[in-house]
């Protein structure tokens, strides 16, 4: 039988990201699902939890702790187990921590659950978006994982349906059942994950060429021989080479001791993706994924069900606003995309603060519309924040990294997302009793922050092929990159495509002598569809100048 069922191109790039959107689909569920399980009148009776906020602001953020253990486990393994064999881990360890989540009868097993499941989808989500990257095109790439994102607000969705269908069933199936669903998505990954192919740059990196250059050619649908897979197994084998004779050690990383190996900025590039994982959290989305029935019930003053069918519509709403983002990911850029969101966050929780005052302050006659306003932003705010923040910070570490760093970078970025996930889960609950109106201020400031730090430091990644990426920071080590229009420009840099045509055409021409006969007459229809591709481009490239 043939490989991946005689699969190539389009089909093979669509399963991987079938796999993929199921494993951040699994991961959205399980970050809304627990927002209405501590709702559940059962729940908190059988884990003994009534009353006792602090508790379940602990055992609900705890999932997060194992999420950031499992990210550096990523760290440390990723590399050597490959893209698979790591997600294969991850989902085998979260199917441990769910079925001890479904089975508890007390608050230690289920925070044990908790905890493991956590580690499990730390591996995970720290794995795919690397392993959708590294099997993409450039022009594909972007899409395809805000494609993944937007597959976790669809499971974040479900999860709010889900629970606030079962809040109407008595007993512990009505949280028991909404937990056991995330087995379904479990089941899908262990039926697509084996079977697709693995990272062909992580294949590369561990001298295994003629089995990536084969997957690139499946992956492209080309022949093996096609000047432009020669040509990117030549890049990617190229940048490999150059890392290892630049790496550093990372007792020398952490002290700053770069010396003359410095000029693959390796610090800053994974600063740079750590710091979009810290602001999305930063931006105060999971004040309301985790416990927006809860947001809507102490702030605004909703019933319980009332509460659980506006955060289900919210989930809605949020899922099909942040379709946006699909097409326009590559059009509008990351830096737009983030800066223009942090701008609309900024504005809702400003507005959500002050509706929030005069709600709360007593005696005043109107507070019951003012709530009723504060609605209207929670949801604007999910707007902005599905367009822009949700899928671009996790795609930005897998772009800034280098081939040799792609893994720990995306391991770095995810452990500092569960990092600053659990703080804030953990204090969302105590904050929202003690501080009531002031809390949200804390929210409003971090999204105004946010639009200068990536206008001044983020370079731009749309259009750019992994490797452009790592010729730029060989070249540019300014911090600031606001005055760079190589660096900022949405579109990919001319001086990029004429060095990738350059290399397709030295690679078209090769000795015709140490060939077949047959060799010979496929090389030069494959030659005569390339340089037909290169005309084709610069007749178009003119064309766009004479406008310009």
């Amino acid at each position: 039988m043939k490989p991946y069922f005689g699969m190539q191109g389009a089909w093979l790039t669509f399963w991987v990201t079938v796999a993929c959107a199921t494993d951040m689909t699994l991961f959205g569920y399980d970050q809304g699902v627990f927002g209405g399980v501590i709702v559940t009148p059962d729940f908190l009776d059988t884990l003994g939890l009534n009353g006792n906020t602090s508790l379940v602001g602990t055992v609900t953020a705890l999932y997060d702790v194992g999420c950031f253990f499992g990210a550096i486990g990523a760290f440390v393994i990723g590399d050597y187990l490959g893209r698979k064999k790591t997600i294969l881990l991850g989902t085998t360890i979260m199917s441990i921590g769910a079925i001890l989540q479904i089975a508890a009868f007390s608050t230690a097993q289920m925070i044990v659950g908790r905890i493991i499941a956590g580690i499990g989808n730390g591996l995970n989500t720290s794995t795919a978006p690397v392993w959708q990257g590294e099997t993409s095109k450039a022009s594909w790439r972007g899409r395809l994982i805000v494609i993944e994102m937007i597959m976790n607000i669809a499971g974040f969705s479900l999860s709010n349906w889900m629970t606030f269908g079962f809040s109407y069933v008595n007993g512990p199936v009505g949280w028991r059942f909404p937990l056991a669903f995330q087995f379904v998505f479990i089941f899908i990954l262990f039926g697509t994950v084996p079977w697709l192919p693995e990272s062909p740059r992580w294949l590369i990196a561990k001298g295994r060429v003629d089995e990536a250059e084969q997957i690139l050619a499946d992956l492209e649908a080309r022949d093996i021989d096609d000047p432009v897979i020669i040509t990117d197994s030549k890049e990617i084998q190229w940048a490999v080479n150059y890392e290892r004779e630049n790496q550093i050690l990372w007792r020398d990383l952490l002290r700053g001791r770069t010396g003359e190996q410095g000029g693959t900025c390796t610090i800053r590039r994974l600063l740079l993706g750590m710091g979009t994982q810290a602001m999305q959290q930063l931006a105060g989305i999971n004040v309301t994924s985790y416990y927006l029935p809860t947001v809507l019930i102490e702030s605004v003053g909703l019933t319980n069900k009332m509460a659980r069918l506006l955060a289900a519509c919210n989930s809605v709403s949020y899922l099909v606003f942040s379709l946006i983002g699909i097409p326009n990911v590559e059009r509008w850029g990351r830096r737009k995309m983030m800066m223009y969101a942090a701008a609309g966050q900024f504005f809702c929780y400003l507005i959500i603060t002050i509706c929030i005052r005069y709600t709360e302050k007593s005696g005043y006659s109107g507070a019951e519309k003012v709530a009723e306003a504060s609605i209207a932003f929670f949801f604007l705010y999910y707007v902005f924040f599905g367009i822009g923040w949700q899928g671009v910070p996790w795609l930005y570490p897998t772009e800034i990294n280098s081939l040799s760093n792609r893994a720990v970078g995306a391991a770095l970025g995810t452990a500092t997302n569960w990092a600053f996930n659990f703080m804030v889960v953990e204090i969302t609950p105590i904050g929202i009793q003690t501080l009531q109106w002031k809390f949200y201020i804390i929210w409003t400031v971090f999204n105004f922050a946010f639009i200068p730090t990536v206008y001044f430091f983020y370079p731009e990644t749309a259009g750019r092929t992994l490797e452009d990426l790592d010729r730029y920071f060989r070249e540019n080590h300014k911090v600031l990159v606001f005055r760079d229009k190589d660096a900022i420009s949405q579109k990919r840099p001319i001086a990029y495509i004429e060095h990738e045509r350059e290399e397709v055409r030295r690679t078209s021409s090769v000795d015709p002598r140490a060939m077949s006969f047959a060799a010979v007459q496929h090389r030069a229809s494959v030659i005569e569809k390339a340089n037909e591709n290169v005309k084709r481009e610069d007749s178009i490239e003119d064309r766009w100048q004479e406008k310009v």
